[in-house]
């Protein structure tokens, strides 16, 4: 090292200084959403009936999404199927698979292969789900028997936050905030 200052050479100050060059010109800023589970109820993103979502990072150029899902009732959520793999991690409440033996119980980690098809649950008992996800790519919802009845991926999840932003008071551009 060339510095003069033995302060600035002890390794207990270096370790805690700040990074001392600029970062790349073209980055994007970070992303950090405080609150994650919104007070204001206007923040969840209604999908289906007592069925939400909260996004927290739409990446558009990456193709993949993070959000907190919220059920408030029991019963088949969808059937469908990813191409590229998912993590969910359970907050609160459970849900499972038709698929497979295992229940998502609060404090669980899920790692779906991609490829899989499933079908989503949420048990009598479970007065309220919330489960972050992050899927990679699209979801296809399918039939029994894997016929498409329609998907989701990172746009159009952005074009439902845009619509409900809109309605509810808080601007289309409200969802701008999560996207990168």
């Amino acid at each position: 090292m060339t510095n003069s200052d033995p302060a600035e050479t002890d390794p207990e100050t270096l370790r805690r200084m700040p990074y001392q060059k600029p970062q790349p010109a073209e980055i994007l800023p970070d992303l950090v959403v405080n609150n994650a589970i919104p007070d204001d109820e206007r923040i969840w993103v209604p999908q289906s009936d007592q069925v939400w979502f909260r996004p927290l990072c739409l990446n558009r150029s990456a193709g993949y999404w993070m959000n907190l899902l919220r059920v408030r009732r029991a019963g088949v959520l969808s059937r469908h199927r990813h191409p590229g793999p998912v993590h969910a991690f359970v907050l609160k409440g459970s849900w499972r698979y038709l698929e497979h033996d295992w229940v998502a119980t609060e404090g669980s980690y899920a790692f779906e292969p991609p490829g899989e098809t499933h079908t989503l649950v949420v048990d009598e008992g479970v007065e309220e789900m919330i489960t972050y996800f992050q899927v990679n790519g699209c979801m296809y919802y399918v039939d029994p028997w894997g016929n498409n009845s329609g998907y989701e991926d990172v746009f159009t999840k952005i074009d439902m936050c845009r619509k409900h932003y809109e309605a509810v008071g808080l601007g289309a551009d409200y969802v701008d905030r999560f996207i990168r």
